[in-house]
């Protein structure tokens, strides 16, 4: 079928799931390593994830030099991860297999293109080992469906005070919860972090990967982070299944929230004392459709957190 590769008996081509190379970024927005983009080999289209660089290419010397992302017409050496395994070759042995396009998953436009190097050798030697206890036992243990409810919003909007209710509410009715805030977390787990975009989409894809785990375990995890981005917040959705996953968008114009600023940051970004910060000179992208809508203009945070709860009883979270 469309995508499949046929090859000599004696002269396979590799299949691997992960690999080096060259990477040439063709878009006005830089590459943002961790992001989910397609990328396309010949007729074959899957998901795919870039790591930082390992070096930009200088196109004058051909110095290699360090970097953090690409931007547009810089060429890199970065790994890639693909979500299934492709039949491939080498660039260098067959430009048809061996080259690729890089697509935006949300605008459909070619963002980058490149030449496959080599597969990395963990994409042969590591292997999904299966367990006995799945997360069907653990949440029939726990008597409810795990799920992540995941709370986006500006700084300041509320979300990790209604999250915070939210979960006391949950605890009091036996639910077996967790609370994954985005300053906490930012003292261990992320603590290595700053607050670039190619560092938010990294922080929140980390957090996308615990949640999941959580969901795995029988949990249901709440997660309080700005999350600014749509597709990094619909990479965090695509890594548990349908239904288990509820976006709240915690909802209160910037004016409010700066008005509150209760941890004295907008006045440091007006300031110009903090860089990249949400809503001042980085941007919030608010979900389109979000599961549930709280309006914190109307609704105080007990209100809010009750309708919350209410929302995860009609969709099937809570009993």
């Amino acid at each position: 079928s469309r995508g499949d590769l046929m090859c000599a008996g004696d002269a396979p081509a590799e299949v691997a799931d992960q690999f080096e190379a060259h990477v040439v970024w063709m878009h006005e927005d830089e590459m943002l390593p961790g992001r989910p983009y397609l990328l396309k080999v010949g007729t074959r289209t899957m998901g795919v994830t870039i790591a930082h660089p390992k070096y930009r290419v200088d196109v004058n010397s051909l110095e290699h030099l360090a970097a953090n992302t690409l931007e547009l017409n810089e060429i890199g050496v970065c790994n890639l991860s693909l979500d299934r395994p492709i039949p491939f070759d080498a660039y260098a042995d067959n430009r048809d297999t061996g080259s690729f396009v890089i697509i935006d998953k949300r605008t459909q436009n070619t963002v980058g293109a490149g030449m496959l190097h080599f597969a990395l050798r963990r994409s042969h030697n590591i292997h999904w080992q299966d367990v006995r206890v799945d997360k069907a036992a653990r949440a029939d243990q726990n008597n409810h469906q795990p799920g992540v409810v995941w709370f986006t919003g500006l700084s300041g909007s509320g979300k990790s005070t209604i999250a915070n209710i939210v979960e006391s509410k949950l605890h009091t009715l036996g639910v077996r919860t967790y609370l994954l805030d985005g300053d906490n977390v930012r003292h261990g787990l992320n603590r290595d972090l700053g607050f670039t975009d190619a560092d938010r989409v990294e922080n929140i894809r980390r957090i996308a990967e615990v949640s999941g785990l959580m969901v795995d375990a029988g949990l249901v995890v709440l997660v309080s982070f700005i999350s600014p981005f749509r597709a990094e917040r619909r990479l965090a959705r695509e890594r548990v299944e349908a239904g288990e996953f509820i976006e709240v968008h915690v909802d209160t114009p910037l004016d409010i929230a700066e008005e509150r600023d209760p941890k004295g940051l907008y006045a440091k970004a007006r300031a110009g004392e903090l860089t990249n910060f949400t809503g001042i000179d980085s941007p919030y992208e608010a979900p389109e459709s979000p599961d549930v809508h709280v309006d914190t203009m109307a609704l105080t945070a007990e209100e809010a957190a009750d309708h919350v709860i209410a929302a995860l009883r009609s969709k099937g979270l809570l009993d």
